[in-house]
Order: structure tokens, then C-alpha cells, then sequence
């Protein structure tokens, strides 16, 4: 029975580790667990138009749970889904703040979004999309994650701020920042003794000497009751649905949540080893689909568009290869509803290692980049050095994209000039 309902998320006894994908579960978790506080804080500024934000907790909580066990019984992959922050920013800041329209109308531009996501993953078309990317950019991706991921490491670590045009690295005589290089030298001794549940075990040493030092403060209570999603729930717009705003939207948050998620997936695919030779990822459509899925039932319980979690890649640094790793990752945000303080109180400068380590894992993929060619190289290149300083990873794809399509054009025109085909007359 016990084995049987393992197979569900994909899990072998013959091929994998229970202790690993339970590690690198709670491994994902405690990297993703800051959304608990950022998302509701987020939603914040949208209280002046109405919004609900009491009720922004739960509804984030919920959303993360359903999108992950579709990522943990459909997909059966090591991903964490939840409401993604750059997609949330869009919510409220632009739809909401700047063009001045309801949170209804921007969740029914959400709704729509995500049934078109699923329309698109049931046909060719998904296909199509993720054959436009070449293998050498898909490894590139990869590598441009990793970078992406461990810069967002040193920035919650206060060990590198933002300057006016580059970032630069504060004091190394801060908590913080000692902090910080102790999870690093941690995780780094773990990995260099192959210690399976190094990075978790690197979290809470980090996080219990943080005490004395006054960076982890300790919760007032362990236990809270969560708040009814109700307010929420199904709150659409219908009358807006012919508005060319609201199509302006949803193609908006359509080209972001597709490639946002193609780029995550991608990268965290690349360091388990799972991108075929062809450049293809095997279950890239149930993989696909989960993200779909997960963005129609955020939408209905209030949330943004769902995304994969480029956190998802610390798991898979620990070990984690199938969908067992989501499921726990689903429990123990199941667990927040009731002890939100008790994950709260880990410092963000006890994760953030985790990511800087992450990231080096995702940096291996440059090994399958071909440097000798400027078609393959070049796109590799500007796609890596465009994920850490835009911050995107949308932006990092679309310019290495269109880069590698306009060199593959002039190699073609070059390659005719050099050797001109034979025509009929000339043959005659």
C-alpha cells in the first residue's frame, strides 16, 4: 500500500531515496517559506481599493498548496509552485495601481490567462514554443538562473547591496553577513562529504546561532488560526470580459507566466541531469500543464498567476527527483496555515546560502554550451549575463532568443554567398 501510493508522485524504491526527497522537500520549503510574509505585504497598497488583504495569507498558502501537489501527482517533479513575484508586481502595481482597475478585473485576467496556458499545453503549440529554444540555449538558461537565484542569495543576506549603478559588498563584520559566510563554509564542507540534508541541517545551525546574535527573533506564539479565504473566492469581473484591456493583460501575463516557466523548468531540469541530448524534457507537457492548472485555481482562490519557483533547484541540489519532494513541500506549507510564526522566524540570512549554492549547481550546464561557435556561444552569453542584471529571466530568454535567430539568419546568408547553389540554367 505504503509503496503503491509513492508510485502516485513517481517515487522507485529501487531508484530513489525516501530520506533524500523528504530532505530536499523541506530544503525547497525552507527557501520558499519568506513568501509567507512577502506576498501578503505585497497585496498591502491594494487595501485602499477594497481588496481583502486580511485574507491574502490563507488564499497564498492554499494557492501554493494546490499548484504544488498538481506539481507533485500530475507532473511527479521536485517543483514548488505559488503566486510568482514579478507576475504579482504586474497585478498591482500595473492593472491595479497604474491603470486604475479593480483586483476583480486583474483576477479575471488571470482566470483567462491561465485557461489559455492549459489550451496552449494540450496543443502543438506548446510544442512548438519549447522547440524555438536550441539545446545551447536551453544549458544557457540554466546557467543564467543559477547566477539569477544566487545574487537574490546575497542580496537577502545583506552582504551585497544595490549601488546606483553596481552592486557592491558591505561590511563583512555584520551578523548578517557572518551569518551568511557560515552557511556558506557549512554547506560547502556538506557538500565537499556528500552529507545527504546538509543544506537543511546548514539552515537551522544558521538560524539557532542567529539568536544570541539578534538576527532570528523568536515568535511571540507557535500557533495561529488561519483566516477564511472567502472574501476572495471566485471574485471575477464578467462585465469587463470584452474590454481591450483586459486582453492587453492577459496576453501580458500569458507571455510572462510561459516563458518565466519554460526558463525555471528548464534550468532546474538541467541540473538533475533530465535534458535529453535532442534539447527535450521528458514530461515537459504534464510539467506545463501543473503550471497552467495551478494559475485557474490561484485565480479562484485570489491570488496571481502561479508559477514554478526557481527555489524548486535548491531540492534538487539535495537530491530531490520526483514528485515526493513537491508533496512534502505541500505538507509543510499545509503545516504554515496553523504555525505561520513558528517559519516565519527563520532569517533570511539562513536561506540564502542555500540559493548561492543552488546557483552553483545550475552553473555546471555551461559545460554543454559549444564556445567554439559564435551562433551557439554568443545567445549563451548574452542570455546568462541578462538573467542577474535585469532580474529577469523573461528578458534573459527573449534577448538570447531573437540574438540566436538573427545569427542563425546571417550563418545562412554567409554560408550562400560562400557556396552558391548550381541552378538549372547554369547546369544547362
Amino acid at each position: 500500500m505504503k509503496n503503491r501510493l509513492l508510485s502516485l508522485v513517481g517515487f522507485s524504491p529501487l531508484r530513489d531515496n525516501l530520506k533524500t526527497e523528504v530532505l530536499a522537500g523541506l530544503t525547497t520549503f525552507a527557501t520558499m517559506s519568506y513568501i509567507l510574509a512577502l506576498l501578503p505585504a505585497m497585496f498591502a497598497p491594494l487595501a485602499s481599493i477594497g481588496f481583502p488583504t486580511d485574507n491574502v495569507f490563507t488564499a497564498t498558502v492554499l494557492a501554493t498548496i494546490f499548484g504544488t501537489l498538481l506539481m507533485a501527482f500530475l507532473a511527479r517533479k521536485p517543483f514548488g509552485q505559488a503566486p510568482g513575484l514579478s507576475l504579482n508586481v504586474f497585478f498591482i502595481e500595473t492593472v491595479c495601481l497604474s491603470m486604475g482597475y479593480s483586483w476583480q478585473f486583474a483576477l479575471t485576467a488571470v482566470l483567462i490567462e491561465g485557461l489559455l496556458f492549459i489550451l496552449l499545453c494540450m496543443s502543438n503549440l506548446r510544442r512548438v514554443i519549447f522547440d524555438m529554444v536550441p539545446p545551447s540555449l536551453k544549458y544557457a538558461i540554466a546557467a543564467g538562473i543559477g547566477f539569477f537565484i544566487a545574487m537574490i542569495g546575497m542580496k537577502n543576506s545583506g552582504l551585497l547591496a544595490t549601488g546606483t549603478i553596481f552592486n557592491h559588498i558591505n561590511t563583512l563584520t555584520s551578523p548578517s553577513s557572518l551569518l551568511f559566510l557560515l552557511g556558506l563554509v557549512l554547506m560547502g564542507v556538506f557538500f565537499i562529504l556528500r552529507f545527504r540534508g546538509g543544506l537543511l541541517l546548514s539552515i537551522i545551525i544558521v538560524t539557532l546561532v542567529g539568536i544570541p546574535l539578534g538576527v532570528t527573533k523568536l515568535p511571540d506564539t507557535l500557533f495561529t488560526l488561519p483566516s477564511t479565504p472567502d472574501p476572495l473566492f471566485c471574485q471575477f469581473s464578467w462585465s469587463d470580459l470584452l474590454t481591450p484591456d483586459l486582453w492587453v493583460c492577459v496576453l501580458t501575463m500569458l507571455f510572462f507566466d510561459i516563458f518565466d516557466s519554460l526558463g525555471t523548468i528548464v534550468g532546474v531540469m538541467a541540473t538533475s541531469g533530465n535534458i535529453r541530448k535532442n534539447g527535450r524534457i521528458p514530461h515537459m507537457q504534464r510539467i506545463m500543464l501543473s503550471d497552467a492548472i495551478g494559475t485557474v485555481g490561484g485565480a479562484c482562490l485570489g491570488c496571481s498567476t502561479v508559477t514554478t519557483y526557481v527555489e524548486s533547484a535548491t531540492g534538487v541540489a539535495e537530491g530531490g527527483r520526483t514528485g515526493l519532494t513537491a508533496l512534502v513541500v505541500a505538507l509543510c506549507f499545509a503545516l504554515s496555515l496553523f504555525f505561520a510564526p513558528l517559519f516565519l522566524a527563520i532569517p533570511a540570512v539562513a536561506t540564502a546560502p542555500v540559493l548561492v549554492v543552488a546557483g552553483f549547481h545550475l552553473f555546471g550546464s555551461v559545460r554543454h554550451i559549444s564556445i567554439s561557435r559564435a551562433k551557439e556561444a554568443m545567445p549563451a552569453f548574452l542570455c546568462i549575463l541578462l538573467m542577474p542584471i535585469t532580474g529577469s529571466i523573461t528578458d534573459g530568454i527573449v534577448f538570447g532568443l531573437a540574438t540566436y535567430i538573427i545569427l542563425s539568419f546571417i550563418e545562412d546568408w554567409t554560408g550562400r554567398i560562400r557556396n552558391p547553389t548550381v541552378t538549372d540554367d547554369t547546369e544547362a
